[in-house]
């Protein structure tokens, strides 16, 4: 991607407001000044703005000199702060290409880096808009979409920085010096994302401080329990619904049919989504007939709205076998990356076939806003799916691997699907889980709802020899939720892994629910502090498809099935 153009357009956005390097207050901890008596109503503003903050010195430095107290002005140009220091850090990523050429892999995170900041220029800019469409006081309806860009953000920033990290080895934060570097330029970037993460969650407490009622909708969609499972999530449509049902039924045109032997309009996948038409309004469709495609795919931003289905996950399989051993950083080795908004995949197997061997060696990598994943497949070793940013939603899927086999920054939900652990290396353990929420207001998080987790067959006489586990904290504030599920006698009693000594034991948020099984036992569970081991029916209800990932409104369908509350 190339950054400039996209940094020209924020460039322009930018007309008066940018990272204030002038009149510096000192804060309390508590948001108020030391002084508010002498306060003027400007900084009495900024000040009330800046209360939820973790950053609150780098937010009132933000907005000291937008002369304005109207909360939505103030809002907008705590954005528009943030989005010019990406566009710094974008610069500083620049600069220290030179010193990465020596060694291919840092190189490529360089090169991941300038990606990922783009993509998050993008979204800020996305968010200002948003916030510009609308009046501060009914904000509710876009809090959601608002916490969703900003979380994104902060992961792009999280997996800049851990591309640099070696996989073989477990501390967390590890040091390189271009990772150093990088890290210190994306500091006020990542301190004001921070920030207006933090206004959106705690938006109705700074509108009631300047005397805004914030309307909130009468009705808690997301704590309904549906007794039926024939249910979509809102954002896929009618158009949609009755779109899967015709795969079902034989009765779809695809705008495009790949086929190795020739009998399709293209022979590759990529050839496929390389005739994408510009500009193009709806969904495209494209229908994968039987066969073993070995490509790598990335599904960009521009391609947006794609439904890919096969003839099975058995059938139509999309594979690849790039590694970190073979020189690539975790991005990279993706077989199949889908980025652009609202994909949709139906019937597809993804696969990495590095290998235990291989160490971090990804199937699916996905950063596609309201994705969903219906009846596919997806195998590896360590890391096969990466839940990279966004909302996404997987049911009836296969997922199999070793080590953090499920891992990301994004909000995931896996329902009704089969998890299977695979067997890893000698002297190697498995994990299921390794969430990377490195902030406690992302809005983040992966929930595992009505699945069964079970080994392999090559595993099932070892299982008690080789250590399995549900999850460890890859980040500070991981957050794992597992329902309502089937776990067998693969995961050891105590459940959770650490990462390393004590990292993110006490900020973590582990959960479990209604779960059966051998495995499910909570007797014996570890005793962390961010533990939460058996969660009540009303928490669990904030991990549902409906409040987790927004699925607000819920409408009847015929096709694939959906869970959108609680079983029991």
């Amino acid at each position: 991607m190339v950054a400039g153009k996209v940094i020209a357009s924020v460039t322009s956005l930018i007309l008066v407001v940018g990272v204030v390097i002038g009149a510096v207050v000192v804060v309390q901890k508590n948001g108020s000044s030391k002084s508010d008596e002498n306060m003027t109503p400007h900084m009495k503003a900024v000040t009330q703005m800046c209360a939820p903050t973790d950053y609150k010195e780098s937010c009132v430095k933000s907005l000291s000199s937008v002369n304005n107290t109207d909360p939505k002005e103030l809002f907008k140009a705590a954005i528009m702060a943030t989005a010019e220091a990406v566009k710094k850090s974008l610069n500083i990523s620049d600069s220290i290409v030179v010193d990465a050429t020596k060694e291919p892999r840092v190189k490529m995170a360089v090169d991941d880096c300038k990606d990922l900041m783009d993509f998050a220029v993008q979204e800020l800019q996305a968010s200002f808009s948003s916030v510009g469409d609308s009046e501060m006081h009914t904000m509710h309806d876009r809090v959601a979409d608002l916490k969703n860009w900003f979380s994104a953000i902060i992961s792009y920033q999280q997996s800049c920085l851990d591309g640099f990290d070696d996989p073989t080895k477990t501390e967390p934060n590890q040091s390189h010096p271009v990772k150093d570097q990088l890290s210190n330029g994306m500091l006020d970037a990542s301190q004001l994302t921070s920030n207006v993460l933090a206004i959106v969650d705690g938006l109705a407490n700074i509108l009631e401080k300047f005397n805004l009622k914030f309307d909130i909708p009468g009705t808690n969609s997301g704590r309904r329990l549906l007794e039926e499972e024939e249910e979509y999530p809102s954002w896929v449509s009618g158009a949609d619904r009755k779109l899967l049902a015709k795969v079902d039924n034989g009765a779809i045109k695809p705008n495009a049919v790949v086929a190795k032997d020739g009998s399709g309009q293209f022979k590759t996948i990529g050839a496929a989504l390389a005739a994408y038409p510009k500009n193009f309004k709806g969904r495209y469709v494209i229908y994968v007939k039987a066969g073993i495609y070995d490509e790598y795919i990335t599904l960009d931003k521009k391609t947006v709205n794609v439904f890919l289905y096969g003839d099975g996950p058995r059938k139509t399989i999309v594979t690849g076998a790039k590694s970190y051993a073979k020189g690539f950083g975790t991005m990279q080795t993706a077989t199949f990356s889908a980025v652009g908004e609202g994909f949709m995949a139906k019937s597809m197997g993804f696969q990495n076939t590095a290998g235990a061997q291989g160490h971090q060696a990804v199937a699916l990598r996905v950063q596609s806003d309201r994705s969903v994943f219906f009846n596919c497949r997806i195998d590896g070793y360590q890391d096969t799916l990466y839940y990279h940013a966004h909302r996404q939603f997987y049911r009836n899927c296969v997922i199999s691997g070793t080590i953090d086999f499920i891992f990301g920054y994004g909000a995931a939900v896996i329902q009704n699907s089969l998890i299977i652990l695979r067997r890893p290396m000698d002297n190697q353990f498995n994990t299921v889980t390794a969430d990377g929420r490195a902030e406690r207001h992302l809005a983040t998080g992966l929930v595992i709802h009505n699945c069964r987790i079970v080994p392999e067959q090559k595993l099932v006489a070892d299982r008690f020899k080789i250590p399995s586990y549900l999850g460890r904290p890859w980040k500070q504030y991981s957050r794992t939720i597992i329902m309502e599920s089937t776990i067998g006698d693969v995961i050891k009693p105590e459940g959770w892994f650490p990462w390393s000594g004590n990292f993110a034991l006490d900020t973590l948020y582990y959960a479990e629910y209604a779960n059966r099984g051998p495995g499910a036992k909570l007797d014996r569970r570890v005793r962390w502090k961010g533990f939460r081991g058996a969660i009540s029916k009303n928490e669990a209800l904030q991990y549902t498809i409906d409040a987790f990932i927004q699925g607000s409104q819920w409408i009847k369908g015929s096709g694939v099935p959906m869970l959108a509350g609680l079983k029991a």
